[in-house]
């Protein structure tokens, strides 16, 4: 699947209450303990699935799942990943910070890296995927998935409000 590297602000998302920053908050810890193997296991599963996001990676582009597993590029990844929601999840409570975050990576991924932007929204479905599955104890009720689909949902409407602030359709042209 290629994205159609098409800047998409049409859908605000929704709002996190009061109650939705708890259960994130909560629900984070155990996974930020295990935010290496955590992390592996969704590239693992985003790479699978999504194979031509790996055009992004020289490290680890023609790794299949198996190498990926054991590979310390792929790990350094993970929780550089891990890392950058951790820094969004102790953030929550305060919007100029988080604007801060949402700018620095939405910047590097859209001028320096050229991420199409259809992979935030590909990668928080994955990340949730996963989450779920790995950590069922937290993640199964419907409250706890909620919040973190309105989370991850606030990630990909930030990061296109960068792409559409640095011009990305310019920046992708210019990247062809």
């Amino acid at each position: 699947m290629e994205g159609d590297g098409e800047v998409d602000l049409t859908q605000s998302p929704e709002t996190l209450t009061e109650d939705d920053v708890c259960v994130i908050q909560d629900t984070w810890r155990p996974v930020f303990e295990n935010r290496e193997n955590a992390g592996v296991a969704v590239l693992i599963r985003f790479f699978s699935n999504f194979p031509l996001a790996k055009q992004y990676f020289d490290k680890f582009r023609d790794m299949h799942p198996e190498e990926m597993k054991h590979s310390v590029h792929v790990k350094k990844h993970a929780v550089r990943v891990m890392t950058g929601i951790n820094t969004m999840v102790e953030n929550l409570r305060d919007g100029d910070k988080l604007d801060t975050i949402f700018q620095q990576m939405g910047k590097s991924h859209a001028l320096k890296h050229k991420v199409d932007p259809v992979y935030f929204k590909i990668l928080a479905g994955v990340i949730l995927e996963v989450l779920v599955e790995a950590f069922p104890q937290c993640f199964s009720p419907a409250s706890v998935q909620s919040a973190w689909t309105k989370l991850l949902g606030v990630l990909y409407w930030q990061m296109n409000k960068v792409y559409a602030e640095v011009d990305w359709e310019s920046v992708k042209s210019s990247a062809k």
